[in-house]
């Protein structure tokens, strides 16, 4: 069965170029143009994916996404914002959105990440064969980077892509203070016009899932220069 994704969109030519390539890839894709009636779709429908742009006309995106996690609708939200516009991607974090992809974007950029959010949210545990692949362990905290994939005492942990990566960076240095410019710039990239509240708000929301393993690692603010990973124990690789 295909994959249900709900586009909110008021811009024709994006809202069609979503459709189009969403359509392409196999998933059943409906559009809406108004925030209230993107509202009552998802929330009297099933969906498994919801690419939500912020301004919208009626109430907006932020709106939307504040309203569906009030009715109890946890289905994944990936927010579309402009380049330029971090406080979008703070606020539509900080609202509930499990990521964002800015504008413009390539095809690949999109169907990469509608595939990993859907991924993320199925809550699968690798199985024989996949465990074969290259895993980075600390405690009861196991990371696979080749798929994007953390386990924590056993469960899957739901990240947005740029926290896995920032989680990535900082295991394979254990102990080493790594400043938030470091982190922006690998992470981010050199170009990346945004600010550093960016780095802080995606360590924030990384820490809190990281809490859920009683042996995980632990990452320690290091004040006025950025953050540092301590290990449970000692790393392993397989």
């Amino acid at each position: 069965m295909s994959h249900k994704v709900l586009v909110i969109e008021d811009e024709p030519t994006l809202s069609r170029l979503l459709s189009y390539n969403l359509s392409q890839e196999g998933y059943d894709v409906t559009v809406c143009d108004h925030g209230g009636e993107g509202l009552q779709a998802a929330i009297q429908r099933s969906y498994d994916l919801i690419m939500l742009d912020i301004m919208l006309p009626g109430i907006n995106g932020f709106e939307v996404l504040g309203k569906l996690r009030q009715n109890g609708v946890k289905t994944p939200v990936i927010i579309l914002t402009a380049r330029t516009a971090e406080e979008e991607v703070v606020q539509g974090l900080k609202h509930g959105a499990d990521d964002y992809i800015t504008k413009p974007f390539g095809v690949a950029e999109l169907l990469a990440r509608v595939s990993a959010v859907l991924r993320r949210s199925g809550h699968t545990i690798p199985t024989q064969a996949e465990s074969q692949d290259k895993v980075i362990t600390a405690g009861d905290l196991s990371i696979y980077p080749e798929r994007y994939e953390v386990i924590l005492a056993g469960e899957q942990v739901p990240l947005r892509p740029k926290e896995f990566e920032v989680l990535l960076y900082l295991i394979q240095r254990p102990g080493m203070v790594i400043t938030r410019d470091d982190l922006m710039n690998v992470v981010w990239g050199f170009d990346y016009i945004g600010g550093q509240r960016t780095v802080d708000v995606h360590v924030s929301s990384l820490r809190k899932k990281l809490e859920l393993g009683a042996n995980s690692v632990c990452i320690e603010s290091i004040r006025g220069v950025g953050y540092k990973l301590v290990m449970p124990k000692k790393i392993g690789a397989g």
